[in-house]
């Protein structure tokens, strides 16, 4: 069973997004990064509306969801996503993050990513209070916390989001819950140690691996190896 609930909180995991793959050759780069140790794969969905950019639909989930055993752990960057949500899920996603932004209430998505039988997440932009997110922490299984303004990819990490993703992890301790944090824009080497020291397990990297000059394999590797860092 392909379960988020399953990957460990006290170690790092990565996310490769395909967003930086090369799509003529998509399989064979997603085939790439789990032989390098992936532990789930990230896809950026963006309708042009929520966010300044077009990605993928279901059609192309559908399709690499033949290929691969991975986790699917999709980031709807819409303005919908209740009205997806099924949609998503029935082309093989198996973890469905959208974000509190969104024009939707978020307990009735929460709810029907549930009754789908995905597990749900939710994503905060960088302008948007950790505070957000709080009230629905007993009912998910991840909070992804942007460290880009979201779209595009390649972009720098924003340090600043630092505090917010501890706001977000003591808030968990304190309740004993057991909730991903997730962390997504520009997470390469030189950003995992100062992400897994603030709080987050879980990391999305798009450029840094699949762009990685030393291959996937190495830079997976140094990424995983900031478990040392995480409390």
């Amino acid at each position: 069973m392909r379960d988020i609930r399953k990957l460990p909180l006290d170690k790092i995991t990565v996310s490769p997004s395909i967003l930086a793959a090369d799509f003529g050759a998509l399989n064979a780069d997603i085939k790439r990064v789990t032989d390098a140790g992936a532990d789930l794969l990230h896809l950026d969905v963006m309708d042009g509306h929520f966010v300044p950019n077009l990605t993928m639909g279901p059609p192309l989930i559908k399709a690499i969801r033949q290929q691969s055993d991975l986790i699917f752990d999709t980031h709807l960057m819409i303005t919908d996503p209740l009205t997806y949500v099924p949609i998503f899920i029935g082309a093989g996603a198996d973890h469905i993050t959208f974000h509190v932004e969104a024009d939707c209430d978020p307990q009735a998505v929460i709810d029907e990513i549930k009754k789908q039988g995905a597990t749900a997440g939710i994503s905060l932009k960088p302008g948007t209070p950790a505070e957000e997110v709080f009230p629905y922490l007993d009912r998910i299984e991840l909070v992804l916390v942007m460290t880009v303004e979201p779209g595009f990819g390649g972009q720098s990490f924003m340090q600043d989001m630092m505090p917010k993703v501890k706001a977000i992890r003591d808030e968990i301790k304190r309740r004993g819950l057991k909730v991903h944090i997730e962390v997504d824009g520009g997470i390469a080497s030189d950003t995992v140690e100062t992400a897994a020291k603030a709080g987050a397990n879980m990391m999305v990297a798009g450029t840094s691996v699949f762009r990685n000059p030393a291959g996937a394999l190495k830079a997976i590797s140094e990424l995983h190896s900031a478990s040392r860092y995480l409390s």
